[in-house]
């Protein structure tokens, strides 16, 4: 029986725990070039006993972004400020991973504590936002242009070239982000995507932007590196993407050198019902890991020890990502270790605190 606290290998790679930190974004940045900060947040939740620490949301081209202060990897030049964040995770003993992602129609907003609504056109900021469809994501949101087959191309290259980056930044797990209504789940799902073309209308249709971008970082991330992907498992209605699509398309995933599917929901429509609990979304990796036989990530709303002990010894899933828990505490991998009775490397200069 698996325990929290057991190493996880994926391929070459090995966690030291089961702990890790889910990617949340920051909107830290200038021009998308990582910073002090965020080499102190993240080296924070290294020290603080994860086993695998992921960037946030990294931005494949500028328009990509989901503000104007993402960090990103759309040229050569980000790959050095971003080289000294994955220097820190892995000089304090957690693997590095980092998190690729386009946001889509969902894309120019302002912070969270800015508001967080649209950027008006006459702010020197704001960029067009592109999509599936033309279908505004909610009301006082951009009109996304929708994207031809030639830009779906074109997107798929700054997949490849932030693959690429990413390695020679010198991160060693890889997620594709497929969730939360950004630029791929939007793709995947009936509900933002109404296109008539090779990329809309049905099942398969809709998760090709997906699989190919899949394909296509496969082929330049190396075989000995974990390849991941995070989805939002369900839409939480009825003719929204849902479980059984999860399922099919985890399946996929796996069969296309995906080692892994880090199982989140929502993020596509602005009023979903989501039940909110803690624990909510376990059962999408749940369901994904006996469904599809892959490797899953649990997360949301995972606060408490014991909680995330029983994840793991249930085989519910191979690794729980904490969030906002970990905001608030850095070194809850810590604390976790020494009430569970396990072992995790305590930093020498905090030995007298533990």
């Amino acid at each position: 029986m698996p325990h929290l606290f057991d190493p996880l290998q994926i391929k070459d790679i090995t966690l030291r725990n089961r702990v890790g930190l889910s990617p949340m974004c920051q909107y830290s940045y200038i021009d998308g070039f990582s910073n002090d900060w965020q080499v102190v947040h993240l080296g924070a939740r290294a020290v603080g006993g994860a086993g695998l620490i992921i960037a946030e949301a990294t931005a494949v081209e500028a328009r990509g972004r989901i503000t104007p202060f993402d960090v990103g990897i759309w040229s050569e030049e980000h790959i050095e400020p971003l080289r000294r964040v994955a220097r820190i995770i892995k000089a304090n003993g957690a693997v590095a991973g980092i998190q690729i992602a386009h946001a889509g129609r969902k894309a120019c907003v302002a912070q969270p504590w800015a508001g967080g609504k649209p950027v008006p056109a006459e702010n020197p900021l704001w960029w067009q936002v592109v999509g599936a469809s033309p279908l505004a994501f909610s009301q006082g949101y951009q009109l996304p242009v929708e994207l031809s087959v030639d830009e779906i191309a074109t997107i798929r290259q700054n997949f490849i070239a932030a693959a690429k980056r990413s390695l020679e930044a010198g991160f060693e797990w890889l997620e594709l982000h497929g969730a939360h209504g950004y630029l791929l789940h939007s793709f995947c799902s009936p509900l933002s995507n109404q296109r008539s073309d090779r990329y809309g209308g049905s099942f398969e249709n809709r998760i090709r932007f997906l699989l190919e971008v899949v394909q296509d970082v496969r082929k330049v991330w190396p075989e000995r590196l974990p390849l991941t992907v995070r989805i939002s498992g369900t839409e939480w209605v009825a003719d929204g993407w849902n479980l059984d699509d999860s399922v099919a398309l985890a399946r996929l995933l796996k069969a296309e050198g995906v080692d892994l599917v880090d199982c989140s929901s929502a993020g596509n429509l602005p009023h979903a019902p989501v039940p909110v609990e803690p624990g909510y979304q376990v059962h999408i990796a749940e369901a994904l890991r006996t469904g599809a036989e892959i490797a899953t990530a649990a997360v949301g709303l995972i606060t408490q020890v014991q909680q995330a002990e029983e994840i793991i010894s249930r085989r519910q899933a191979d690794l729980v990502l904490l969030g906002r828990e970990m905001l608030r505490n850095p070194y809850w991998a810590l604390h976790a270790a020494k009430e569970l009775g396990q072992f995790d490397p305590v930093p020498p200069q905090y030995l007298r605190a533990f």
